[in-house]
């Protein structure tokens, strides 16, 4: 992440302007702002650039799961939220109620990665059999491979985006089965994965896609990032595709979200400016740069023949 921090501040420094530090405006004031806590090394980056740009500007960020970050927001305890998913017309009717309007940005696409243990380097799942094991139909490793060992699926929290992801994408929102766990967040099921052959894990790709980082590079070393088959892409159904950057760009890689920055502070706030930071040109890239999918910043894709 150092590269891209200097690389980011060598480009941008001169945008850096002189505030007022008393003035609440886009670039200067505070901000209490809830966080995924699967967006926080994506978050980290942007907020260390924003201040570098507007040094009057206080960001106090909370790294939380998805639950308890729209909890904040609708008690007002936080004026803006990183999240992958929009708010519900409900959520939408109770700031209402309290004359709020809040605006949601799309700033990112985000894949859903699963990991193995590394001696399973080279597994791969079709869409059909992570669908079985999401749902509980799959629970023996002999089912996948030769061994009998029963599969641990790991999340990162019980109220976390992943956990929802799980049940509304696989389990129509009913319980999640009986071999689910739960740890604290995205380094724990990282961590339980690297040293426990049987588990499978659920997390954000974007703790494994900045190759610049070490963090991710640490990351990505104790692990096997698994290759999903989408037997349903008539192009490339023969063709595993990991969660990188050009195949959730190409919906190829299937397990895809949103991400946004919802607002609920008055306009011409420092929430205003952030949002529109993430958003434009300088946010995206810094996305881009991560390794994940900027919402408006494209993606080159080579295609090679052989």
């Amino acid at each position: 992440m150092n590269r891209l921090i200097i690389f980011t501040v060598v480009l941008f420094s001169l945008g850096c302007g002189n505030y007022d530090k008393n003035k609440e405006s886009i670039s200067s004031g505070t901000l209490k702002i809830g966080i995924d806590e699967s967006y926080s090394l994506m978050m980290d980056a942007e907020m260390d650039i924003f201040k570098v740009n507007y040094p009057n500007a206080q960001l106090f960020p909370q790294y939380l799961p998805e639950t308890d970050v729209l909890n904040l927001l609708l008690q007002d305890s936080i004026q803006a939220a990183i999240v992958n998913r929009a708010l519900t017309d409900e959520e939408l009717k109770m700031f209402e109620a309290k004359k709020r309007f809040p605006e949601s940005t799309r700033i990112a696409v985000d894949g859903v990665a699963f990991i193995t243990h590394p001696s399973r380097k080279g597994f791969n799942l079709t869409t059909d059999q992570v669908k079985a094991i999401m749902t509980g139909e799959i629970t023996t490793w002999g089912k996948l491979d030769q061994s009998g060992k029963n599969i641990n699926v790991v999340l990162d929290n019980k109220g976390s985006c992943n956990a929802r992801f799980i049940r509304q994408e696989f389990l129509q929102n009913n319980p999640i089965p009986d071999n689910f766990f739960a740890t604290e967040k995205n380094e724990d099921v990282i961590n339980y994965v690297a040293e426990h052959e049987d588990a499978i894990g659920v997390i954000s790709v974007s703790w494994i896609s900045d190759r610049d980082d070490s963090t991710s590079l640490s990351f990505l070393k104790k692990i096997h990032v698994v290759g999903v088959v989408n037997e349903y892409n008539q192009k490339q159904s023969y063709s595993p595709r990991l969660p990188f950057q050009a195949y959730i760009l190409d919906q190829s890689y299937p397990y895809r979200r949103d991400v946004y920055i919802i607002r609920t502070g008055l306009k011409g706030s420092l929430g205003t400016g952030f949002a529109s930071f993430l958003a434009g040109e300088k946010g995206q890239l810094i996305i881009h740069k991560m390794g994940m999918v900027a919402a408006k910043a494209p993606v080159r894709t080579i295609k090679i023949k052989e």
